[in-house]
């Protein structure tokens, strides 16, 4: 069964640091590109983070120099790292995986991910 659970949401205070966990069961990471999705009430579904296969990385504006994703294949495991934490940044967090035979292609189009978790809540209050 193909599945992506995410976990570490929670309530963090701005300025706090959170690190997100997405496991990824029913099939290997090493045949895709990975995306990190956030969602807040009202609001469309925006990419904030991605990874090509081969490692490189590409982040939205509102959270460069902020956040982290990075992967381990070997656990099958995706993460955000995310600090300096603002209120704005509160939102329900998704990671997505998208199968590709181009090592070096980033996907910023939610649209085009093949797998999805169930999502984190995470929420910056003080």
């Amino acid at each position: 069964q193909v599945q992506l659970v995410e976990s570490g949401g929670g309530l963090v205070q701005p300025g706090g640091s959170l690190s997100l966990s997405c496991a990824a069961s029913g099939f290997t990471l090493n045949d895709y590109a990975m995306g990190w999705f956030r969602q807040a009430p009202g609001k469309e579904r925006e990419g904030v983070a991605f990874s090509s296969r081969d490692g490189n990385t590409y982040y939205a504006d509102s959270v460069k120099g902020r956040f982290t994703i990075s992967s381990d294949n070997a656990k099958n495991m995706v993460y955000l790292q995310m600090n300096s934490l603002k209120p704005e940044d509160t939102a329900v967090y998704y990671c997505a995986t998208k199968r590709t035979r181009l090592i070096r292609r980033f996907v910023s189009n939610a649209h085009e991910y093949d797998y999805w978790g169930q999502g984190t809540q995470v929420t910056v209050s003080s």
